[in-house]
């Protein structure tokens, strides 16, 4: 497990920013607001052509900002996290916003071993008017101990994107400077390395505000999307197993990853709508009907009526016509 001070001190809030000039002084604001007596804030505007330089000058010598030439936010999180000076840090979407009350929720949970604490996430409109509910859903409150084993038997667990994780320095220091094996977001290999690198905590409350607007809708109804969601997800269980010096051949990858409801779910849409060479070695229609029977009774949180559920959609969309399975993806996934 990686070591975490006895008591959380300084909190370090790394924010990437492209072209959000609208939304990154609210972003700003919720950071400089925290309740917490350290708290430095760095913003790495990643070469943005919109107002984004003159909106975060207005707020001076309160908050630090680096600027770059466009290079994604993989390669600006990295300039942030080597500029911190945090024992916990946040990596912020800067169309988002933390609640005031984080740190000292946080701190309330902070002990040595963690490799982050998750919280949950309140949806709102761009007018910052809140809409569709607070997500993840968790089964109660699962344990470190229950994420690690979801994580080991499916590749996956439930975790909010990157604004909801708050993480231990230690924790980052293994493997940052991230490089691209798990592409450019920065939250992939984090989410994916925090159960094998030490403790995941979870706060069963809303303490980020996750902002929904056009320029951030997934299109995962796209057949490339589901086709590039499926590698990463190959990338990203493959990298953790690495940093965490267990095997990566490629049945210790590919086994979890037929486990995992979501992706299975991914897996069937992705074969309906491109048929070809799979993303996933070695699957097919008949590996897939096999992994949606063994689904119902497989590791995971989801409750028993979820996996019904999952299961009877899967087997329709396997077998229904094209356009009836189009229709089926476009309702799941639109």
């Amino acid at each position: 497990m990686a070591a975490s001070h006895e008591a959380m001190t300084t909190l370090s809030i790394v924010m990437p920013n492209y072209n959000y000039g609208h939304f990154v002084a609210d972003a700003v604001r919720s950071a400089l607001d925290v309740d917490w007596p350290d708290v430095e804030v760095i913003v790495v505007d990643d070469g943005s052509t919109d107002n984004s330089l003159e909106v975060l000058a207005a707020f001076g010598d309160r908050i630090t900002v680096i600027s770059q030439e466009n290079s994604g936010p993989r390669v600006a999180c990295n300039r942030g996290f080597a500029a911190s000076r945090g024992d916990v840090v946040i990596f912020l979407d800067s169309d988002d916003q933390v609640e005031r009350s984080i740190a000292r929720e946080v701190a309330a949970v902070w002990r040595p071993g963690i490799s982050k604490v998750q919280v949950q996430m309140q949806r709102v409109d761009k007018h910052d008017v809140e809409v569709g509910g607070v997500f993840p859903k968790y089964p109660g409150t699962p344990s470190p101990e229950q994420i690690q084993a979801w994580m080991a038997a499916t590749s996956a667990y439930p975790t909010p994107p990157g604004s909801g994780n708050v993480y231990s320095r230690e924790f980052l220091e293994r493997l940052f400077p991230l490089d691209g094996r798990c592409g450019d977001a920065t939250d992939s290999a984090c989410l994916a390395a925090a159960p094998y690198l030490g403790d995941v905590v979870t706060i069963v409350k809303p303490l980020v505000r996750y902002r929904i607007h056009q320029d951030n809708r997934s299109k995962l109804n796209d057949p490339v999307r589901f086709t590039r969601q499926i590698e990463r997800a190959y990338q990203r269980h493959q990298f953790a197993l690495e940093i965490s010096g267990q095997s990566a051949a490629e049945a210790d990858v590919v086994v979890p990853l037929r486990r995992g409801r979501h992706l299975l779910q991914m897996r069937v849409a992705e074969l309906r709508l491109n048929g070809g060479e799979p993303p996933v070695p070695h699957d097919s229609r008949s590996r897939q009907l096999k992994d949606t029977l063994r689904s119902v009774a497989a590791p995971g949180p989801e409750p028993s009526l979820d996996r019904l559920l999952i299961a009877g959609w899967c087997l329709a969309t396997m077998f229904a016509p094209q356009r009836v399975a189009r229709r089926l993806i476009r309702r799941r996934f639109g």
